[in-house]
């Protein structure tokens, strides 16, 4: 897929899911590969705006291989928003689809703010937790500064900083006014910068105004694990883009020096979206990684 296209990261869901009780709250919920295959539980990004499509689209190429887990968060995409949308409740959400699995420990994967999560359950749940794969992610909020310093001296388009600040602190008024905020930032996402694929993602962005504002106004203020990283034990990778303008490499680079014997690999033509803009070669990096610290228990069947 070039970028160019729709990222699935912000595409909507498309395929049918089982709805899952979890925690008091339907989830809608793919799974995908072989039944008995060791289990990767999935986190999208962007609460409000991402959905299971994004994992389904980069970490479902796993799935010949492993027992790949796709879902929309509390007050994300197709599931219910019922309850709070904090890091607790959402980690806890993660747990129960991993005992719904049957798994008693699971490869945990996520990128941008599903990487906070990702993060938020290895660190609460570390007994649980075989590998880590991270893309695109920081181990804090201190890169809400930095992005807004992109932002400011992008040179493809000029932002809006009334609505770059309204998204950012979770203040938009409801699902248009988030749509219209959202528009105004994705020409940042890209490595390449294309204004259809901007308009295509834009309509393909399922809103939940909800989730977002509450993610942005109440979690991510007080977000902050660098000092717990250190205790991580799970083996981990950390896969970034080397223009990444929200997630910059240096908060990929704390956490990997945080984490012990974390992995971080730079995707060098990539922005926000390695597992789209280099799609082969991001596929490539984390098969290679689960591979070794999380093997398969079958392999795929080569082409006839």
């Amino acid at each position: 897929m070039s970028p160019s296209e729709v990222s699935p990261e912000f595409a909507a869901a498309t395929t049918p899911a089982q709805r899952v009780r979890i925690n008091g709250n339907e989830l809608a919920v793919e799974v995908l590969g072989p039944p008995d295959a060791p289990v990767v539980l999935t986190h999208h990004g962007a609460p409000g705006l991402g959905s299971r499509a994004e994992p389904r689209a980069s970490f479902g190429r796993l799935a010949d291989e492993y027992r790949v887990i796709v879902f929309d968060a509390r007050g994300s995409g197709e599931s219910e928003g019922s309850g709070e949308f904090s890091h607790e409740q959402w980690a806890a959400d993660l747990d129960g689809l991993r005992e719904w699995a049957g798994a008693e420990t699971v490869a945990m994967a996520g990128g941008s703010y599903g990487g906070f999560m990702a993060m938020e359950y290895a660190v609460r749940y570390p007994d649980r937790v075989s590998a880590l794969v991270l893309r695109d992610t920081s181990p804090d909020h201190g890169n809400a500064a930095l992005a807004r310093q992109n932002a400011l001296a992008s040179d493809r388009v000029t932002i809006d900083m009334e609505k770059f600040d309204r998204i950012d602190s979770g203040r938009v008024r409801d699902d248009a006014d988030l749509a219209d905020c959202w528009r105004e930032i994705l020409p940042l996402y890209d490595y390449v910068y294309d204004p259809e694929a901007v308009e295509r993602k834009v309509r393909a962005t399922p809103y939940r105004y909800r989730a977002h504002n509450a993610a942005f106004s109440q979690n991510l203020p007080r977000y902050d694990l660098k000092p717990v990283l250190p205790g991580v034990t799970a083996p981990t990778l950390v896969t970034v883009g080397r223009t990444d303008w929200i997630t910059p490499v240096s908060c990929s680079e704390t956490i990997a020096r945080l984490v012990p014997d974390a992995r971080l690999v730079v995707f060098e033509r990539s922005g926000h979206s390695p597992q789209i803009e280099e799609a082969e070669e991001w596929t490539s990096t984390v098969r290679s990684f689960l591979h070794e610290v999380y093997p398969p228990t079958v392999r795929p069947v080569p082409p006839a």
